[in-house]
């Protein structure tokens, strides 16, 4: 079987550990499978998941202080989530969208398998606090914005990796600060874990650039005016301080942005 119907396989198990199972043993064939054309003849109505947790409005989910052992595993769940879903992300990135280079569809595989092992990191810790994935609600709002995208790999590239997982950039360091505060032993684990998903999601960001600009400048459009113009079609979110510059630029963000950025600081 091809890369790409590799991929659409593993996107729609339901159980995450077969999920995990098949997406990292993906990544580790990547390089040498094929990425020839593939015939989707019944699109998936969506990513295979479990059936819990359960999907709430993000409004409607319940909020609690991390510095409770429960809350803490709370927190630690919806970053599970986060993760979880941006495994099916990546795999969708990878079948969804035709006729791209094989390095897209490769750099794509890879990021897939780094999101299972994220996700296999914070499975772990929450099994090691008494929990699993699926103990607590959650809600659907970053794969909203794969719906949303889905027609357009170029619209996919600005407002899934480069908007909503760079987000991600920003948030990180202030949750490692909270849970460094916290008075249990856990709450040192997870900062490590935390440690090693802003490092690869650094690169996932990167990824979504470098695709984003070789689209804009293969369609003639110029990028800092597409952005502006996709945020408002597709009702991306605005953009929040505080902002994690330096990651930023590691992944890629030009100049011309990170300038926008620092200016709305002020």
């Amino acid at each position: 079987m091809e890369l790409r119907a590799q991929a659409l396989a593993a996107f729609s198990l339901t159980d995450p550990a077969h999920k995990v199972m098949a997406t990292r043993a993906l990544a580790a064939q990547g390089m040498s499978l094929h990425c020839e054309p593939i015939t989707v003849f019944e699109e998936p109505s969506g990513p295979g998941r479990p059936e819990r947790p359960r999907l709430l409005h993000p409004r409607s989910v319940p909020k609690r202080s991390p510095h409770t052992p429960a809350g803490h595993a709370a927190l630690m769940h919806s970053i599970a989530h986060i993760e979880f879903n941006a495994i099916n992300l990546a795999l969708d990135a990878v079948w969804r969208f035709a006729h791209m280079p094989d390095a897209y569809y490769r750099d794509w595989v890879r990021v897939a398998g780094e999101e299972a092992l994220h996700f296999s990191l914070l499975q772990d810790h929450l099994s090691g606090l008494g929990y699993t994935y699926g103990d607590f609600d959650a809600h659907d709002g970053l794969w909203t914005m794969c719906v949303a995208t889905q027609g357009d790999v170029l619209a996919r590239m600005a407002l899934v990796p480069r908007t909503l997982e760079a987000r991600g950039l920003d948030a990180t360091p202030l949750i490692q600060a909270k849970l460094r505060h916290l008075p249990y032993p856990h709450a040192h684990d997870a900062v490590l874990i935390l440690d090693r998903i802003l490092q690869d999601e650094v690169g996932h960001v990167a990824i979504g650039n470098q695709w984003f600009y070789t689209l804009c400048q293969q369609r003639g459009v110029q990028p800092q005016a597409y952005y502006k113009e996709a945020s408002l079609r597709y009702k991306a979110p605005s953009l929040k301080p505080p902002f994690n510059l330096d990651a930023r630029r590691a992944a890629g963000f030009s100049d011309a942005e990170l300038a926008t950025l620092s200016a709305s600081l002020v």
